[in-house]
């Protein structure tokens, strides 16, 4: 019988620091569209992170993935680099990218998604604000 697919999620927690501010403007283009995130001395946020990846429970342990090995993932890849950090400054990963929530969001898509064995990715929701977040579902087909 074909149970369908099963989504399960891990939620993990970070705190970074960062500002929007695109170099090739005037600070005061910048101060127009970015506003108090193109504060010169950065500001952060207290992340919330969910990961859901998607699949079909394992027959000998009915897991789609153990979640201890999902957590050491998350923490390896993306904790371990992103916690108590400056986004633009410390985190390989976006170097060369303007640190909004999305362009961080596909950042982790990419940093987990390789390290997943018998299950897939289904998406980020990364929670900057009490009022904001971005999910990610990941590269879609042209």
């Amino acid at each position: 019988m074909n149970q369908g697919l099963l989504y399960i999620t891990r939620k993990e927690h970070f705190n970074a620091a960062h500002k929007l501010y695109n170099p090739s403007w005037t600070k005061e283009e910048n101060d127009a569209v970015f506003g108090k995130c193109a504060n010169e001395h950065w500001h952060g946020h207290n992340f919330d992170l969910y990961v859901t990846v998607k699949g079909h429970p394992n027959p000998d342990t009915g897991f789609v993935i153990d979640l201890k090995v999902l957590k050491k993932i998350i923490q390896e890849h993306v904790v371990d680099v992103l916690d108590h950090r400056n986004i633009n400054l410390d985190v390989p990963f976006m170097h060369g990218k303007m640190a909004s929530i999305e362009n961080l969001a596909i950042g982790i898509w990419n940093q987990i998604e390789p390290h997943l064995k018998d299950c897939s990715l289904h998406c980020i929701k990364l929670w900057e604000t009490r009022n904001n977040y971005v999910e990610y579902f990941g590269p879609q087909p042209t």
